[in-house]
C-alpha cells in the first residue's frame, strides 16, 4: 500500500539521500526560445468503435509479450488526459469566487483540494477521516458540527480521505480506497447553521492518484475535475473490466454495479505511440457537476505508460507522460505531452523531451505559450517521484497552437539549457516573469547549506540570473509580484525576500533560530497582501533539525507570522500549539497526515492558526501578534475501537 508503513517513508528518504548531484543527459540546448506561434494543424483522434479499441488492445498485448521475452527491465512514467467534448467550463476560472480564498493555489479561480475551506460563515476542516465545521460568524470561533468523512455503511479501513472541496452547499471529500479499489467521492450537505449531513458516496474505478506534492482534484465553478490512472492488462480476457467506471455506493454493492464512463469514443491515443512494451495505463480526467442531483460525471482517457505529471491551468488540463526503453541501444526517455482544453474542444498532443518535476514546473502564460521546466531524469510526480528528479535541466517554451495529433515534436530550438543546482531536493516555481529554482533538504534531515544559489530565468526571453542565498531552497512562493524563498542552513530557518525586477536580487533575510519548516505541502503557506508592496505571511514551523517527513506524523509546533514591508521582513510573532492537550481521537481512517495538518488562515481581517485539532486566533497590537482565544474543534470526538 502507498502510505501505510513507516518503513516506506524511511526507504523513500534513504533514496533521496543517495541521488546526489544532477547528472548531464538528453536535453538539447537552444540560445533562445522561438518567438513566432504556430498554427494548429490537427488534433488527436479517438477510437471509432469498441471493436477498433479491442483490436488495438490485442495488438498491444502481443507487443508486450514479445518485449517480455526480450528483456526483464521495467521502467515507465506517464500521464495524458483529455476532456469530454460535452463538458465546457471555459471562463469559470476567471469568475470571482463568492467566498474569500484561504488556499495557496497555483492559479486564481482554480481551487485545489485541501484540508480546510471556507464557506459563508463556516470553516470546514478534513482531519483524520472526519469532517468538522467551525462558525466564524460575527467574530465567532465555535465548533458546530462533525461527521465521518465516509458513509454510515462504509468500512473506512484501508481508505485515505485526502482532499476537501466545496461548491455552494455541497461538500465533496475525495479519497482512495485500497479495499474497494478506486477513487471515492463522498458528498455532504452543509446547511445555513453549519450542520453537515451525509448525502451519498460514489466510487470510481482507478489506481492510486497520490503525489507527495500535487493534489488530485480541482474545482472550477461547480465542476469537480480530478485525475486518476488506471493500469491496464491488455492481455486480460476482458480488458474493459479495468476501464474507468462509477457506481453509487450502498451496503452490499457489487462489482457488477460499476457503470463504465469511458467509451471508445472518449479514449485517445497519439498518432505515434510511446513504446508500449511495458506498463500501459489509461490516464483519465473526470469532470463531475456538483450542481447535478445525480452526480453527473463524464471522463476522457488517453493510453500511455504508467507515470505522470499533471497540471491544471484556467484553460486546460496538461498531462506529461514518459517511457524508458532500456533494451534499445542508447536507451533514453521518450515523452509525450497532452493538452485537454476546458472549453470542450478536441485534445492535442506533442512529442517532448525530459519530464517536469511537479505541477509547479508548468506555466500557461497569457502570451499564448506553454512554459515547462524539465529534467532529463525525472519520474513524474506519482507517489514520491517528484522528490527524486535529477539530471540536466531545460526550459521548454512553445506556442499553444503547436499541439496536434502527436506525430509532431517540439523542436530542439524550443529548449533552453539551464544550469543544475547542487543537491537532491529540487524546488521550482513560476513567479511573475520568472522561473525560479534551487535545491534544499526536502523530506530529509536539514542539510548544511550556508551558501547556495537560486536561479532566476526570465521565461519570455531566457535571460538567466543567479541569486546568492545563505540557505537551501525548500519552498518558493509568490509575494505579490516578488517572491519569498524559505530554506534551512542546517541549523536555522531562513526567509529570503527576492525582488524580481530587471535583475533579481535578495533584499532581506529573516532568520528564525533553531526552527524547521513544519509543513512541506504548498497549502501550508499563505501570503495575504494589504497593499501593492506589503502584506503578511504565515508558515508552520517545528523543532530544530526535524526531518521533513516528520510532518506526516507530528503537528507543527506553531505558525509564525512575518510582515512584509517593501521586501523587508518584520517578525510579528507566533501562535503555538499545545501538544499536551492532545488526546486519543480513536482514529479509524487517514491516520497519517499525507496532506498536512497545519495552516495559517487570513480571513475577513482575522488571523487564525490551524494546528492539528486546535484553532488559535490572534490579534495585532503595535505590530505584534498575541493569542486571543483557542478552541479544540475535535473535542467532541469519542474514542471508537470498531
Amino acid at each position: 500500500m502507498k502510505r501505510i508503513l513507516a518503513v516506506v517513508i524511511s526507504a523513500a528518504v534513504t533514496v533521496l539521500g543517495l541521488v546526489g548531484c544532477a547528472s548531464e543527459s538528453v536535453l538539447s540546448a537552444a540560445p533562445h526560445p522561438p518567438s513566432a506561434p504556430a498554427v494548429t494543424p490537427k488534433t488527436m483522434q479517438a477510437f471509432h468503435s469498441e471493436s477498433e479499441l479491442t483490436t488495438f488492445l490485442r495488438e498491444l498485448a502481443a507487443t508486450q509479450r514479445r518485449a517480455t521475452r526480450m528483456s526483464t527491465a521495467l521502467y515507465s512514467d506517464a500521464a495524458p488526459a483529455n476532456a469530454p467534448k460535452s463538458v465546457g467550463v471555459a471562463g469559470l476560472a476567471r469568475a470571482e469566487a463568492k467566498d474569500e480564498s484561504i488556499t495557496n493555489v497555483q492559479h486564481a479561480g482554480v481551487d485545489e483540494g485541501g484540508i480546510v475551506k471556507v464557506h459563508g460563515n463556516y470553516l470546514v476542516v478534513l482531519r483524520r477521516g472526519r469532517l468538522f465545521t467551525v462558525s466564524i460568524e460575527d467574530g465567532d470561533l465555535r465548533p458546530v458540527s462533525s461527521a465521518d468523512a465516509f458513509g454510515p455503511e462504509i468500512d473506512p479501513r484501508s481508505t485515505w480521505y485526502d482532499e476537501l472541496l466545496i461548491s455552494k452547499d455541497t461538500v465533496a471529500v475525495i479519497g482512495y480506497s485500497y479495499e474497494r479499489g478506486g477513487t471515492e467521492v463522498g458528498l455532504f450537505h452543509l446547511d445555513d447553521t453549519g450542520k453537515l449531513t451525509y448525502r451519498s458516496t460514489y466510487q470510481l474505478r482507478s489506481n492510486d492518484y497520490y503525489s507527495s506534492r500535487n493534489y488530485a482534484s480541482r474545482l472550477i465553478g461547480s465542476k469537480l475535475i480530478f485525475y486518476a490512472p488506471q493500469y491496464l492488462n491488455p492481455a486480460a480476457d476482458d480488458p474493459f473490466q479495468a476501464f474507468p467506471a462509477v457506481r453509487k455506493w450502498h451496503k452490499g454493492a457489487g462489482p457488477g454495479e460499476f457503470r463504465r464512463i469511458v467509451a471508445a469514443a472518449q479514449v485517445y491515443k497519439p498518432e505515434d505511440m510511446l513504446n508500449p512494451s511495458y506498463g500501459t495505463a489509461l490516464h483519465t480526467v473526470t469532470v463531475c457537476d456538483l450542481a447535478s442531483a445525480d452526480f453527473d460525471c463524464k471522463a476522457t482517457s488517453v493510453i500511455g505508460p504508467w507515470g505522470r505529471v499533471f497540471y491544471v491551468s484556467p484553460h486546460a488540463v496538461y498531462i506529461w507522460v514518459t517511457s524508458w526503453n532500456y533494451w534499445e541501444k542508447g536507451a533514453a526517455a521518450k515523452s509525450m505531452l497532452y493538452r485537454m482544453p476546458l472549453d470542450g474542444s478536441a485534445p492535442g498532443a506533442l512529442k517532448v523531451s525530459g519530464s517536469p518535476v511537479d505541477q509547479f514546473s508548468f506555466l500557461e502564460s497569457d502570451d499564448g505559450y506553454l512554459n515547462v521546466m524539465v529534467r532529463s531524469e525525472s519520474a513524474g510526480d506519482g507517489m514520491w517521484g517528484a522528490e527524486t528528479a535529477r539530471g540536466s535541466i531545460a526550459l521548454m517554451r512553445m506556442p499553444l497552437g503547436s499541439f496536434s495529433d502527436g506525430s509532431a515534436a517540439v523542436p530542439t530550438s524550443s529548449y533552453m539549457r539551464l544550469p543544475a543546482p547542487r543537491g537532491y531536493a529540487f524546488e521550482n516555481r513560476f513567479v511573475g516573469k520568472y522561473l525560479l529554482y534551487g535545491a534544499g533538504s526536502g523530506w530529509g534531515y536539514p542539510q548544511k547549506k550556508e551558501h547556495s544559489q537560486l536561479y532566476a530565468v526570465r521565461w519570455a526571453n531566457g535571460d538567466l540570473n543567479v541569486v546568492a542565498m545563505e540557505h537551501g531552497t525548500d519552498r518558493i512562493e509568490a509575494m505579490g509580484s516578488d517572491a519569498v524563498v524559505v530554506g534551512t542552513d542546517g541549523r536555522d530557518l531562513h526567509f529570503t525576500a527576492v525582488r524580481l525586477g530587471d535583475v533579481p536580487e535578495a533584499v532581506d533575510d529573516y532568520v528564525e533560530k533553531g526552527a524547521s519548516q513544519g509543513e512541506l505541502r504548498s497549502h501550508g503557506f499563505f501570503y495575504k497582501a494589504d497593499a501593492q508592496d506589503s502584506g503578511m505571511l504565515g508558515l508552520p514551523i517545528s523543532v530544530p533539525l526535524r526531518a521533513g517527513y516528520r510532518h506526516l506524523f507530528e503537528t507543527s509546533a506553531a505558525i509564525m507570522f512575518l510582515k512584509n514591508d517593501a521586501l523587508h521582513f518584520e517578525e510579528m510573532g507566533e501562535l503555538g500549539a499545545e501538544p499536551k492537550a492532545a488526546k486519543d481521537d480513536g482514529c479509524r481512517a487517514s491516520c497519517v497526515d499525507w496532506y498536512g495538518n497545519s495552516q495559517p488562515l487570513f480571513l475577513r481581517g482575522r488571523i487564525i492558526a490551524l494546528l492539528g485539532y486546535e484553532m488559535v486566533e490572534g490579534a495585532l497590537e503595535k505590530g505584534r501578534i498575541y493569542e486571543t482565544r483557542r478552541v479544540n474543534y475535535g473535542s467532541s470526538l469519542t474514542v471508537s475501537r470498531r
